[in-house]
């Protein structure tokens, strides 16, 4: 509402429009300050979701702990960490939302409301500043209309008294009477621009009151609402990014809850019975044996002298005879009834040798870390199952690289058929590579066959093939056995006997790697041969080669697939065939070739 008086209206104008440019920027804060808050929101949501995938990815399965994960409860297990890491990947998608949708566009619009604020106080502000010039000048016109005035004024009064006085002449009163109309005229000149000017004012100051700054201050109005609005917006954008990833939030805890009802007890306890179980007959009942008859019998010199030697060969005798395999029935033969101290004495001289032999198992085991590769120090039962189990992955192996094979197949008969599609030669030695790994996995497999048929009872035991072994033979070698341990050996039907059987005796298998490097004499070389691929002969008893190397034959292919070689006097070794082209001499077996 305009006042009476000019200058209290503007004076309450100018205040209102400061009061409303603080406000104004008062809520640009506001909207910065969600933002900040909707930032900091959303980097808990990654710190959050990057710790929980961390925690997720600690406990998951190592490589050697994944037979852990055939039990029902370690499986579910695993599906709750799966699904954590699902629940991580849901705030990590919270937190783009809230970048996408929020953050990045509330810092859009922002700069969008600090410019269109900047326009709309700038235009007040002209408007202002053209209502003060225009103010200015009224003023000024004002003022001067008041000068012009009391100088017309004055000019007549002097006017007057120059032509009252009779001592002034014509001419001064007259001069007198055309300055004093000079000032009349320009009075009429200021009260006339006085009066253009307050009328100019009046409607510019009307205009600037009912049609400018109304006009600004919708502008800053509707601003303001659409300030608050979009706050409003983000606000709800806040809460529906959470309710958008509820439903897949609720779907891991669902997979998390099925994880824990598919936990089968019964089922678990089944496997640890199939893992463990070892083969063997349990044993049988012990044999009630009467001592009270000898015990009837007069102590004197003679009889004990007489029973302390009889006692050498009973017990030989019950060495050879007596069963006590441990996982078997104990069909322990009747024996005479002899004195008590007598069968302390056979009981003590045989408790400790099971003890050593054991302890000698345990000492080899503890050396060298892990098992035999033939899994020999496992029960029968175990040892089909690894065995079984190394079969399978070969022949996973073989049949992988068939495939490959068949497919560089195919593709050498396309670039036989259309040379211009390749040459079909750049596909030879992918395939002789392929050749070689086969050659390599189907003679693992044959040695694990073997062992398993060992096992299974359906060939006799056998020689370990020509091929480095593992440290526990040589740790075998260096270990000495006294002959305690080496009496007490256990039999598989459940007797210890003298006689060296395929399951007690401790195994010190040879190579013929080893057999052959200790020959004093230098074997002669019978040709030489050309290496076709390098060959890196990190195992004992091989020899590195590399492409292309000329060497010396002194022993040929024994069916193995392994030729002896001989660089110079110091270095000789084995090498597989397939890498060598072989030509031996005349007076050999003729030139003959591996690929």
């Amino acid at each position: 509402m305009v006042e009476a008086k000019m200058g209290a209206c503007w004076s309450i104008t100018k205040d209102q429009f400061e009061n409303l440019e603080k406000h104004t920027q008062w809520g640009i804060e506001v909207v910065e300050k969600y933002n900040k808050f909707v930032k900091e929101r959303s980097e808990i949501e990654i710190s959050y979701a990057k710790q929980i995938r961390n925690l997720s990815k600690k406990y998951q399965p190592k490589k050697n702990s994944e037979d852990e994960y055939k039990y029902t409860s370690c499986r579910a297990f695993l599906t709750t960490l799966n699904e954590m890491n699902d629940y991580a990947g849901q705030h990590e998608v919270i937190a783009e939302n809230l970048s996408l949708q929020i953050i990045s566009e509330l810092s859009r619009y922002t700069q969008e409301l600090k410019q269109e604020r900047k326009s709309h106080f700038n235009d007040g502000r002209k408007a202002q500043q053209h209502i003060e010039n225009s103010w200015k000048q009224l003023e000024q016109s004002k003022r001067r209309f008041e000068r012009d005035c009391k100088e017309a004024e004055r000019a007549q009064q002097y006017f007057e008294r120059m032509d009252a006085d009779i001592n002034v002449t014509k001419a001064d009163v007259e001069k007198a009477r055309q300055q004093a109309q000079l000032r009349h005229q320009m009075a009429a000149d200021s009260k006339a621009e006085y009066s253009s000017f307050f009328q100019s004012f009046n409607q510019e100051q009307n205009e600037h009151y009912y049609t400018l700054i109304p006009h600004i201050f919708q502008k800053i109005q509707e601003m303001e609402e659409r300030r608050i609005e979009r706050l409003g917006e983000s606000m709800k954008t806040f809460a529906e990014v959470d309710r958008q990833v509820i439903p897949i939030v609720g779907k891991c805890l669902d997979g998390m809850t099925k994880a824990a009802e598919s936990i089968e007890p019964k089922s678990d306890s089944q496997l640890v019975i199939e893992a463990y179980k070892s083969g063997f007959e349990p044993p049988g009942d012990v044999e009630f044996e009467d001592y009270s008859q000898p015990m009837t019998r007069t102590v004197s010199e003679s009889s004990l002298s007489n029973s302390r030697g009889d006692s050498k060969p009973e017990k030989s005798s019950s060495k050879s005879k007596v069963k006590l395999w441990p996982f078997k029935k104990n069909k322990s033969p009747k024996q005479h009834k002899e004195p008590l101290s007598h069968r302390f004495n056979e009981f003590m001289t045989s408790k400790p040798k099971l003890h050593c032999f054991r302890s000698l198992k345990r000492g080899l085991s503890l050396k060298l870390g892990s098992g035999p590769e033939d899994f020999s120090h496992l029960p029968p039962e175990q040892r089909r199952k690894k065995l079984q189990q190394k079969i399978d992955d070969f022949n996973k192996d073989i049949q992988k690289e068939m495939d490959q094979r068949d497919a560089l197949t195919k593709m050498k008969d396309v670039y036989i058929k259309n040379p211009q599609m390749g040459d079909p030669n750049s596909v030879d030695p992918r395939l002789a590579e392929i050749g070689q790994n086969i050659e390599k996995l189907q003679f693992e497999s044959q040695k694990f066959e073997g062992w398993l048929a060992e096992v299974e009872g359906r060939l006799p035991v056998k020689s370990e093939p020509p091929r480095q072994q593992s440290a526990l033979y040589e740790t075998q070698n260096s270990t000495p056995v006294n002959n305690n341990c080496a009496q007490d050996r256990e039999s598989p039907d459940g007797s210890y006997t003298e006689e060296q059987s395929s399951e007690s005796q401790i195994k010190v298998p040879t190579t013929d790697f080893d057999d052959e490097f200790d020959d004093e004499e230098p074997l002669p070389t019978i040709g030489n041969c050309k290496a076709l691929y390098p060959f890196d002969g990190h195992n004992e008893g091989t020899l590195s080669v590399t492409e292309g190397e000329t060497l010396y034959v002194i022993e040929e292919d024994k069916g193995d697939g392994w030729t002896r070689v001989r660089r110079n006097e110091d270095e000789e070794g084995y090498v597989p065939s397939s890498y060598l082209e072989v030509f031996l001499d005349k007076n050999g077996k003729g030139a003959m070739t591996y690929i």
